[in-house]
């Protein structure tokens, strides 16, 4: 039998399981976030808690909770 990795499994599939867990979050414009997963929607809108601005590998500034469009990420990482 298989087992179902990751690239077995839909994008909403992997954000249910980081559901109140650290995902990073890379934006059009180039900004990181790294932060707690509180939910999403559909069209992959994001809130986020305890969330940081990652710039150069180290901590930026430090943003709290944040609503990011789903149409501004690139990627998210679990």
């Amino acid at each position: 039998m298989l087992e179902r990795g990751l690239m077995g499994q839909r994008p909403l599939d992997i954000l249910n399981e980081s559901l109140n867990g650290p995902v990073i979050v890379k934006l059009k414009d180039g900004r990181v976030f790294r932060g707690e997963l509180q939910g999403y929607d559909i069209h992959m809108n994001l809130v986020m808690d305890k969330t940081e601005e990652v710039a150069e590998g180290a901590v930026a500034r430090n943003i709290g909770t944040v609503i990011v469009r789903g149409d501004n990420v690139v990627y998210i990482s679990p």
